[in-house]
């Protein structure tokens, strides 16, 4: 009895475990294929739900549905026009058939190294037949004047293709060569762009040569025009100095004018307080110069002889 316990709890275990591995759920962000000894069974299953499997036999390998990255390596690559940049690329691809990328890739990780082989060859095949310009631009245009500087700026040379263009020969090359791998390349973009080393180092130098070409003529304007208007200082002030001068010419003449007019007003009116302070000065001048035993002449055109003839 206990035996026979034993064998249907067996049985009842092995039933629940072939139950169990006979069903498997597909969410909504994947789908997937079933193998049997490694060989794909069926259709792709796309659709999510729950799905079912014969137990023990076939195994399910399940795969992104979402968008998928992809990231380049920094490479150096030639222009056509014989300068080497680094250019530095991604992508964005998506497995639009599950079987067919189980038959020729098996995982992600043997995609994303196929991925490496066929984006960075038809990248340096691109870039190797464009020039540095049409990589770096994406459209013909003006250059946009600013300041009175960039006046003698070259008009910008016109380019054939453009970096966007570039992008999408990229894109369709690329999805051509994986269109029997079950996957498609949604998108495909410049990251960045750079010179190397030694030919950065010369471009730094150029733009630096340049600047200080714009800085030297900023200068010598300054230097112009600091000179203008020092000048036109040294002439205002001379202006100023001689307006000045004459003015004060002219209010000195004024008041030697008033002075004199004065005088002449103040001698008019006080004339024998003059001839009296000239005698009493001539008086002083004589007793200063004469003693007791001095003997003087005078003759009869003398002031001294006139001033005793109008005493008397």
């Amino acid at each position: 009895m206990s035996t026979s316990k034993t064998l249907l709890t067996i049985l009842i275990a092995v039933l629940a475990i072939a139950a169990f591995s006979s069903v498997y759920i597909l969410e909504e962000t994947q789908q997937a294929i079933v193998t049997q000894f490694g060989r794909p069974v069926g259709e792709p299953r796309t659709t999510p739900g729950l799905n079912f499997k014969v137990p023990f036999l076939h195994k399910v390998q399940f795969f992104d549905k979402r968008y998928l990255e992809w990231d380049g390596d920094q490479n150096q690559v030639p222009t056509k026009d014989k300068k080497f940049i680094f250019v530095d690329t991604y992508a964005r691809w998506e497995i639009t058939n599950p079987l067919q990328f189980f038959i020729r890739l098996r995982d992600e990780r043997s995609a994303q190294s196929r991925l490496d082989d066929i984006l960075d060859g038809e990248t340096r095949n691109a870039v190797a037949s464009h020039d540095l310009l049409d990589l770096v631009r994406s459209r013909n245009r003006d250059p946009e004047i600013t300041e009175d500087f960039m006046e003698e700026i070259e008009i910008l040379e016109d380019i054939s293709v453009g970096r966007a263009n570039i992008e999408k020969i990229i894109l369709e090359k690329a999805n051509e060569r994986t269109s029997d791998l079950g996957v498609r390349i949604l998108d495909f973009r410049f990251k960045r762009m750079n010179y190397v080393d030694e030919v950065r180092d010369r471009v730094y130098d150029r733009m630096i040569s340049e600047r200080n070409r714009i800085a030297d003529q900023f200068r010598s304007e300054g230097q112009g025009e600091a000179r203008k208007i020092e000048g036109d200082k040294e002439r205002d002030l001379a202006q100023i100095q001689s307006e000045a001068f004459r003015q004060a010419e002219e209010i000195k003449g004024r008041a030697d004018a008033e002075a004199t007019d004065i005088y002449a007003a103040a001698y008019n009116k006080n004339r024998q307080s003059v001839d009296l302070y000239k005698f009493v000065r001539s008086m002083e001048s004589f007793e200063k110069s004469m003693d007791e035993n001095t003997s003087l002449i005078l003759t009869s055109d003398s002031e001294f002889f006139k001033y005793l003839r109008r005493l008397n």
